[in-house]
């Protein structure tokens, strides 16, 4: 029988401490590894090319084709108003009447020197006449006095023109004393009553006696940005529509470019002619013009939502083995929710449809179903 004395007792507890301690522990598997981020699931739709066909919708103003302010000429009163605002009026029609007495008396002045003019010419070529028939005789008349006699009737004849054209002035001056319209069209505003001064704009009259436009033809203008100028070469018919007679639709040809771009808006001035003999239009009303955009050439066309404009670039979103690949791109033209763009882009490529900076390059995404 063995005998263990306490000190041998607890050397040996100790042994077995120290081994327990120094052992090799058996490690646990590690239940934390990180998992890869799941993919993102995305509507896609395949890139097709296609011919780019839709309507631009800008706002017009529709304008007189023909305008002008009528002022009077010379300073006079008015005496008679022949037509009122709303007034139609054809070309040549007499407007108003003025009256000016000073001009009388001037035209009177101007034919009494005319008619004086005319017998002192009369009567130097008479004498020029007479010296002339002398002077066929030999030594009756020296060639000196018929010399003088010719220059006195060609003076005379100058004085006497003078005197006229002097007269025809005074004449034509108080011609003007008639308004009178210079094209066919309607009396759209009139700020003047009978008995009222008037004169040229700053001398007499602020305001013009009659504004007369012309309506049953008229302009609807439009500012076309500098991206469509290129649809308008063609002379398309657009049509467009008013806000104040809902539910109809108008025509109208493009006629006129301005050929140059505005510097401030940076778009060209397009007038197209209205016929508008019932007079439905008024000068004056805002359109909302639809121009067609019809293209010839295929284009790639995506939905607006597939184009990303971050601040780093422009950019679709082409999936690409279960990947996201951003392809810079650059933008055409853009209408009624379809954008053109132009890139290293190929028919048949998948782009995401609903596309953002959030779907990161060369992030996984799966295809919606």
């Amino acid at each position: 029988m063995i005998t263990l004395t306490n000190r041998t007792l607890c050397q040996m507890l100790f042994a077995v401490a120290v081994l327990s301690g120094c052992g090799v522990s058996q490690s646990k598997p590690d239940t934390h590894k990180t998992e890869a981020a799941p993919a993102t699931a995305v509507s896609t739709f395949a890139l097709q090319k296609g011919i780019f066909s839709a309507n631009l919708k800008m706002p017009g103003e529709l304008i007189a084709f023909q305008q002008v302010d009528l002022y009077a000429k010379v300073n006079s009163f008015v005496k008679k108003l022949y037509v009122d605002v709303g007034s139609t009026v054809k070309a040549g029609q007499l407007l108003a009447a003025m009256e000016a007495p000073e001009l009388n008396s001037q035209l009177a002045g101007a034919e009494s020197r005319l008619r004086s003019q005319e017998a002192i010419y009369l009567a130097s070529k008479a004498n020029y006449d007479r010296l002339h028939e002398t002077s066929l005789t030999p030594g009756t008349v020296s060639q000196n006095d018929l010399d003088l006699a010719f220059a006195k009737q060609k003076s005379d004849y100058a004085q006497q023109e003078a005197a006229r054209a002097a007269y025809r002035e005074i004449a034509d001056t108080r011609n003007y004393l008639e308004i009178r319209a210079p094209f066919g069209g309607v009396i759209s505003a009139r700020n003047v009553s009978a008995g009222a001064y008037v004169g040229p704009s700053g001398k007499g009259s602020e305001l013009p006696l009659f504004t007369l436009q012309e309506q049953q033809k008229l302009r609807l203008v439009v500012a076309v940005p500098e991206a469509y100028t290129t649809y308008l070469k063609d002379r398309k018919e657009v049509a467009f529509t008013i806000r104040s007679l809902a539910g109809q639709s108008f025509k109208a040809s493009i006629n006129r470019l301005s050929g140059a771009l505005d510097g401030r808006l940076r778009s060209q001035r397009v007038e197209m002619d209205v016929v508008n003999t019932d007079k439905k239009l008024l000068p004056g009303m805002v359109a909302e013009v639809n121009i067609p955009l019809n293209t010839s050439d295929s284009v790639f066309i995506v939905p607006g939502s597939a184009v990303v404009n971050s601040t780093e670039k422009i950019f679709v979103i082409r999936i690409k083995d279960q990947k996201a690949e951003w392809v810079t791109i650059r933008k055409g033209r853009e209408a009624e929710g379809k954008t053109e763009i132009f890139g290293n882009l190929t028919a048949g490529d998948v782009l995401v449809e609903k596309a953002n900076d959030e779907i990161r390059n060369g992030s996984a995404v799966t295809q919606k179903k």
